[in-house]
C-alpha cells in the first residue's frame, strides 16, 4: 500500500513540474531591440490626390534603400487616430537617425512628401 501511494504521489509531482514546465514554455519570448522606431503620423493638403499620396508613401521605400541606416520600413496605415495616414521607419540606432536628418535621401524624399504634406508629427522610440 505504502509503493502504491509512493508511486502515485511521484506521477502527481511528475505531471505537477510537466504542467508548469509547460507553463513556462508556453510564455511569450520577446526582445528589446536598441533600433530607433520613427513614426510618422500625416495630413496631407486638401486636394491632394491618391496618386500624390502614394508617390510620397513609395519615396519612403526609394529613401530606405537609399539610406544604409534604415532597417525595415512600414507603409500601410491600418488605423490612425488624429491624422489621415501614418508610417514607420526603423532606424538602425540612434546615430543613424540623428545622420538621416538632412541626408541626400531625406532631402530627395522631401521634394515630393513636403508640398504635399500639410501637417505631420514625429515620435522617436527605442530601448
Amino acid at each position: 500500500m505504502r509503493k502504491l501511494l509512493s508511486v502515485k504521489m511521484a506521477i502527481a509531482a511528475v505531471l505537477v513540474a510537466a504542467g508548469f514546465g509547460a507553463g513556462l514554455l508556453a510564455q511569450n519570448k520577446f526582445g528589446k531591440p536598441k533600433s530607433v522606431i520613427h513614426v510618422v503620423t500625416v495630413d496631407w493638403k486638401q486636394g491632394t490626390t491618391p496618386a500624390q499620396i502614394k508617390a510620397a508613401l513609395d519615396g519612403v521605400e526609394k529613401m530606405a534603400a537609399a539610406y544604409p541606416g534604415i532597417k525595415n520600413i512600414w507603409l500601410r496605415s491600418i488605423k490612425v487616430q488624429g491624422k489621415s495616414h501614418a508610417f514607420v521607419m526603423e532606424f538602425a540606432s540612434e546615430q543613424a537617425l540623428k545622420d538621416y536628418t538632412d541626408s541626400k535621401a531625406q532631402l530627395e524624399w522631401y521634394k515630393v512628401y513636403t508640398p504635399i504634406r500639410e501637417e505631420s508629427a514625429t515620435h522617436d522610440i527605442t530601448n
